[in-house]
């Protein structure tokens, strides 16, 4: 089993409803634990700015995908909830799960970048890993809890449970 982090995100539709389903699904991946999950939290939206903010949250689960599988398995929880993608980028959207490492994993191909490679701009990314796994070295980019202490956090708000 190889531990992965995912993040996952929206801004339309009932988005705290489908965050938990889309934790649901995670949970029922084959050959898949849902480990933990990070709290939700309110974000301002990045990129794009003139749209709604975001919920934001991360999970962790044990698994015996391959990455690809697991991009995969992302990709249909993404349409299963409604997400198309229009090409527009960083627009808004029903849901967005990214696959954001796996236990020292470094991949780069056509499809999948691995770790993450923006991960250290993101604020809506590094509040809820950090609540998972503080201690986590990304090759290249460095130890989320140092990423997220250099991270604009501004507008970032945890949302109670």
């Amino acid at each position: 089993m190889t531990r992965a982090f995912v993040a996952l995100g929206g801004n339309l539709g009932d988005t705290r409803a489908i965050l938990r389903q889309a934790l649901d699904a995670l949970g029922a991946l084959p050959r898949t634990h849902l480990v933990a999950q990070s709290r939700f939290y309110r974000t301002p939206p990045w990129g794009l700015r003139e749209q709604p903010p975001f919920l934001n949250a991360a999970a962790a689960l044990d698994t015996a995908l391959g990455p690809h599988e697991l991009l995969d398995a992302l990709l249909r929880i993404e349409r299963d909830a409604g997400r198309v993608r229009d090409g527009e980028r960083w627009g808004p959207r029903t849901l967005d799960l990214d696959l954001l490492h796996m236990d020292g994993l470094v991949l780069n191909d056509d499809r999948l970048t691995l770790p993450h490679p923006r991960i250290a701009e993101r604020a809506f990314v590094l509040l809820p890993l950090a609540e998972l796994a503080p201690d986590l070295e990304l090759q290249g980019q460095g130890r989320v809890s140092d990423l997220l202490a250099n991270a604009d956090t501004t507008g970032c708000d945890p949302l109670p449970t």
